[in-house]
């Protein structure tokens, strides 16, 4: 297949400085499409452009600063991304968060501060995309294995991830008569920034170990990778979908990482 499938196509990533994010803007890239990353750091995005543009020399990549929760930000960045070349082809929509506290310590505000993260950012990169989406495309949303069963103490992480999952299924459901392609990949443990110091962890490690059918972690391209497919026309009869990229521990029960130091600390400091 020509290294160029995409060529023309214009791709917009939300989160465009974490791991997934990048990888995943690499491989749009490297296959043709011109890319816009959206985030709330101009440093971090510039840094990410580099890392693209060291691996895709001749790559379009162009940056906007803003808050992927903030619905006129969001709108403001797919203008951008449409005005590339008149068109808006792939959304990525990487934005997340997580927060270690139980059930029982949790407060409403808490349940509203990880839906706006995993869920209201999403939807707002889907509803300012799709009106520009006139022939056809793919959303592709960031979810987690813990959308699929809970483990403590990740109890409104669960929640906005299974809602994202929804989310993604309803708009699947309705887009389809547009063609546009809605799916999630579900990551299981991934190397980035936020999870490099857990990875480090004895407990965690042989926990993972014991329980990932692939004894490893997770690295950002395999994420990507699975982006890249359903972003692109090898996946243009799947939607609706939330795809596993987990190393099989799906296959067995989530690892219960209560008594972690990393988490015990930051339970504590909730």
């Amino acid at each position: 297949m020509s290294t160029e499938v995409l060529a023309g196509q214009t791709a917009f990533v939300t989160g465009g400085y974490g791991a997934i994010a990048s990888a995943s803007a690499t491989l749009l890239a490297r296959d043709g499409a011109a890319v816009l990353l959206m985030g709330r750091r101009k440093d971090a995005l510039e840094r990410a452009r580099a890392a693209i543009l060291a691996e895709v020399s001749d790559a379009r990549v162009e940056l906007f600063v803003g808050d992927a929760v903030q619905d006129s930000d969001v709108g403001a960045a797919i203008k951008a991304a449409y005005a590339i070349a008149d068109r808006l082809d792939i959304v990525v929509a990487t934005v997340g968060g997580v927060d270690f506290r139980p059930f029982e310590a949790m407060e409403a505000q808490h349940l509203r501060d990880n839906f706006d993260y995993n869920v209201t950012s999403a939807f707002h990169a889907m509803h300012h995309a799709v009106p520009l989406m006139k022939d056809g495309g793919s959303i592709v949303c960031i979810s987690s294995t813990e959308a699929a069963r809970p483990t403590f103490p990740f109890a409104s992480y669960h929640v906005s991830k299974s809602a994202l999952e929804a989310l993604v299924r309803a708009a699947a459901e309705e887009l389809g008569a547009k063609s546009i392609r809605v799916n999630a990949v579900r990551p299981g443990l991934t190397r980035s920034g936020a999870t490099e110091d857990a990875m480090l962890i004895p407990e965690v490690i042989e926990i993972y170990q014991r329980e990932v059918v692939l004894p490893r972690f997770g690295e950002p391209v395999d994420i990507a990778n699975a982006v890249r497919y359903l972003a692109g026309p090898e996946a243009s009869w799947v939607t609706g979908q939330s795809f596993a990229v987990d190393g099989g521990i799906g296959l067995h029960r989530h690892p219960f990482l209560a008594e972690t130091p990393l988490l015990a600390a930051a339970m504590s400091q909730g």
